[in-house]
């Protein structure tokens, strides 16, 4: 079944964008369906799990940090984790840089940009975000290859295209000849059709993929 829903999801999304698997909550067994199937990226929201499943599962996975992510948990995932989404505060890069510095890495990672209307979201704003990015030489163990956004949850599809086509733009506003940010890593199983028509090169799915969460 898996298997299948990969296929079907692939058979939706351009070439040019990354499928990022969500595999938070599922056994390992349902990870490995995956991979047989050629599915290489994986994200996790907690760290605990993330580093249970790179101990045991194949070493070719790229694994993406999708949740909120504690200052005191980034040496666990430092040696080893291929991109950080949620960068939501200074406090975090400096962390980040510093456990990569330790590791001899530089670790990709994204800004997260506070799109939805709802408070609870975490992210920078657009001043908050240029700001960084002009001093982003500070952190030379850091790569920021991108914004990632999470839209309101509502079911008006208009107001969520709003949000994506914004954080297109923010994109395009922040780039420059100096510096690039690829990835825009925006829309989940419910909107990812809808992200990529605003401009999405990152998609996060996880219940489309595996199944509706216990």
């Amino acid at each position: 079944m898996i298997a299948e829903n990969l296929k079907k999801i692939k058979a939706t999304i351009p070439t040019e964008v990354t499928l990022v698997a969500v595999s938070k909550t599922k056994p390992n067994e349902a990870i490995m369906e995956a991979y047989d199937a050629g599915q290489r990226v994986f994200g996790e929201n907690k760290v605990q799990d993330l580093v249970l499943k790179a101990e045991l599962l194949p070493n070719d996975i790229q694994w993406h940090m999708i949740g909120h992510l504690q200052t005191n948990k980034v040496k666990f995932i430092a040696p080893f984790i291929s991109l950080i989404h949620g960068v939501d505060s200074v406090k975090l890069l400096k962390e980040i840089n510093k456990r990569a510095a330790q590791n001899d890495r530089v670790i990709n990672c994204l800004l997260q940009i506070h799109i939805a209307q709802e408070e609870t979201k975490f992210g920078f704003d657009e001043s908050e975000a240029a700001e960084l990015l002009m001093h982003h030489s500070e952190f030379s163990n850091i790569q920021i290859v991108g914004l990632m956004g999470m839209a309101t949850n509502t079911s008006e599809d208009l107001q969520i295209r709003k949000e994506f086509s914004n954080l297109k733009e923010l994109s395009l506003k922040l780039s420059n000849a100096q510096f690039k940010l690829p990835i825009i890593s925006m829309g989940m199983s419910g909107d990812y059709l809808l992200a990529i028509k605003e401009g999405s090169t990152m998609v996060r799915v996880g219940s489309a993929l595996f199944g509706s969460r216990k």
